[in-house]
């Protein structure tokens, strides 16, 4: 199924009622909100919903949650990002999604919505409005307040029914040898969710209590502690309030030390594994080898749920209604500040370690890790950005592959400039972050202002790989526009600086390549590729050997080469699929095309094509307005209409645009058309 649903962690109990009838509403109603105090089981009744019905969704079903996002101006950017959609137009976020979603039929589930409920409403209105195949299903605690919205207020588990089996099914699971056969221990799990309002999530606290103590005991405890921790000065519906107070005397029952790291680790915005709760959670009373001992207590209470990731790594995190009970406790405890300072400290540090690393044998396995901590660090980024602006200008300087090599370049442009205008006078990071910025505005197209920042880096970099990055964006900003020589010369005398290989290096040379292309140079450009690839080869890097190895595939095309062109392109779209570069894999696409055609093979290369417009699309404006990457798609579909017929293309054109861009890679790495087609 196309869609990018998460995994159930727990079993489903019960709630057969509620699915019909939120079936039923998203059959009649475009946007439907469930609402419902924190823990009552909005979002996992909403997946269990999108899993039943994702087939009913030709374009599938997507899931966004919100909970770790504080800026609302990047909420249609992580709407995007779920449907991976890398624009890098000068568009806004919002206006590329629209686009993407114009012509499309899925259904997009807005997990926990309450804390961005204005944004959330003015986007899903900006969507529905311009994609009328477009069906909605949010989670809140509140209403959005759309004037197209159906609410379904979702009601606690039926004390007698659900929650008695649900808890009964929790309990086990803590004791597995537990029976509740014994007429008394029925009565006292009955007295237990009649006391907790039918709240699963409060249920599921209660029930990892059974560890210590029997259903007796627990309902005895449940009934003395509840009336001392109700906080009656809080002005709140009563479900909402049995919420906090069960999750209060989960916190009562806490030792101090599971009370403290709870505290602490309520500032992960994300995921974190063991070595980012030592770092984050140690201090004072609470030793960095006590840590993984503590956490483990907070696992065992329900408090920190984790799960396997498929790297081999635990990944812990907390609910949200448990996270914001230990963010209040972090900041009764005075600690918010000292806490937050430290965990923006590691992902600055984290982002140092990565930039340092990036051209290196760990590329993957950094992306891979920033892409599941990227809600961390743009908690870390936010936090700098308020309290120590020349540290938030070094990390948004030092995350400059996460911008412009993972395709989040209106992001970085974002937080670069908001750096920038914090630190507007000179600096040590300054150079760094108006290179960073000006690379974001040359692949979004922007080559007017990536020239100018261009002039301003070379201007002021000191060092010689802040020089080589210079007149990259420099001759850049004047390559693609159309003038390789001007752009040579620009180029050359960076390049005679001996720096070792960096990424200076590496990006000077790739434009070199690309000038002396453009110049048809060919045979020339097709020896320095050669050796460009290699070295990168030789390092274990594989964002830059891509591209090297497409303009092995374009200068072979040119030498009347195809089948090596086809070879090259094949192997650059396996390095770019592996690192998720929508840019990268549509000019691959592109230049594979032209290279089958080239080859007598104009149906797939007309399929091809069709695969490559559905991924521009992810990237914005189609060629990026680039000639040469227009005359390449342009002369391959010339091409292959005179080899198949009008006909013939439209139909193969049409099969790749329906295939989807990840089976249609699949298909061009393979080389052939699927079986029947």
């Amino acid at each position: 199924m196309v869609g990018n649903l998460p995994a159930e962690s727990t079993s489903f109990i019960g709630r057969s009622v509620e699915l019909t009838t939120l079936d039923g509403l998203l059959e009649q109603h475009r946007l439907v909100t469930v609402t419902g105090p924190g823990g009552v089981g909005k979002s996992r009744l909403a997946l269990r919903t999108a899993r039943r019905i994702e087939g009913r969704y030709p374009d599938g079903v997507w899931w966004v949650e919100l909970s770790p996002l504080r800026d609302r101006n990047l909420l249609a950017a992580t709407v995007a990002d779920a449907f991976d959609v890398f624009d890098q137009s000068l568009r806004t976020a919002c206006e590329a999604l629209c686009s993407w979603l114009a012509d499309k039929r899925p259904l997009l589930v807005l997990d926990t919505c309450e804390h961005l409920i204005s944004a959330c409403g003015h986007l899903i209105g900006e969507l529905l409005q311009t994609s009328p195949g477009l069906t909605v299903l949010a989670t809140s605690r509140q209403p959005l307040g759309r004037p197209q919205e159906r609410v379904f207020p979702l009601e606690p588990l039926a004390v007698a029914g659900e929650a008695l089996t649900l808890f009964k099914e929790r309990a086990t699971e803590a004791v597995p040898h537990l029976s509740f056969a014994d007429p008394a221990r029925e009565a006292a799990a009955a007295d237990v969710c009649r006391r907790l309002d039918g709240i699963p999530l409060a249920l599921e606290l209660a029930g990892a209590r059974l560890r210590l103590w029997s259903v007796e005991q627990l309902a005895t405890r449940l009934g003395s502690r509840f009336e001392v921790l109700a906080d009656t000065r809080v002005a709140a519906l009563p479900r909402h309030q049995t919420m906090r107070t069960a999750i209060g005397w989960s916190h009562e029952l806490c030792e101090p030390l599971e009370r403290l790291l709870w505290a602490r680790l309520s500032v992960f915005a994300g995921e974190f594994d063991l070595a980012a709760a030592q770092h984050i959670g140690a201090g004072g009373p609470l030793p960095a080898c006590a840590v993984e001992q503590v956490l483990a207590g907070l696992i065992d209470k329900s408090v920190v749920r984790t799960r396997l990731e498929p790297s081999g790594r635990f990944g812990h995190r907390m609910l949200d209604t448990i996270r914001e009970y230990g963010l209040r406790w972090l900041d009764e405890l005075g600690e918010t500040p000292e806490v937050a300072d430290r965990h923006a400290r590691r992902f600055r540090r984290i982002a140092h370690e990565a930039d340092r690393a990036w051209m290196g044998p760990g590329q993957l396995d950094w992306y891979v890790r920033l892409e599941a901590e990227h809600a961390d660090l743009r908690t870390a980024l936010e936090h700098l950005l308020a309290t120590d602006p020349e540290a938030a200008l070094d990390m948004a300087g030092s995350l400059w592959f996460v911008w412009f090599c993972c395709g989040r370049l209106r992001e970085g442009r974002g937080y670069l400039q908001r750096a920038l205008d914090g630190c507007p006078g000179p600096g040590p990071y300054r150079a760094t972050a108006v290179w960073a910025l000006g690379m974001c505005a040359f692949l979004q197209g922007d080559f007017v202002m990536a020239h100018r920042l261009g002039e301003e880096c070379a201007r002021t970099a000191t060092d010689p790989e802040l020089r080589l990055r210079a007149a990259y964006l420099y001759g850049g900003s004047v390559l693609m526009p159309g003038d390789p020589e001007r752009a040579l010369g620009i180029l050359d005398p960076a390049l005679a600086q001996d720096t070792g290989f960096s990424a200076g290096r590496v990006l000077c040379a790739l434009a070199r390549i690309y000038a002396l292309t453009n110049l048809a140079r060919h045979t020339e450009a097709s020896a320095e590729a050669v050796l460009l690839r290699d070295e990168c080869a030789a390092r274990g890097e594989r964002w830059m050997r891509a591209y090297a190895d497409y303009m092995l595939a374009a200068n072979a095309l040119a030498l009347d080469r195809p089948a090596e062109a086809a070879a090259h392109a094949r192997a650059m779209l396996a390095g770019k699929r592996l690192l998720h570069d929508s840019f990268g894999i549509a000019i691959g696409l592109d230049l594979l095309a032209c290279a089958v055609t080239a080859q007598g093979e104009g149906e797939d290369g007309a399929l091809f094509l069709g695969v490559g417009q559905e991924c521009w699309r992810t990237v914005g404006k189609a060629q990026m307005g680039a000639p040469e990457l227009t005359a390449v798609r342009e002369q391959c579909e010339r091409r292959a209409r005179a080899a198949l017929g009008d006909g013939a293309y439209d139909s193969a054109f049409g099969r790749g645009v329906a295939t989807g861009l990840d089976d249609g890679l699949a298909l061009a790495l393979k080389g052939g058309l699927p079986d029947g087609s």
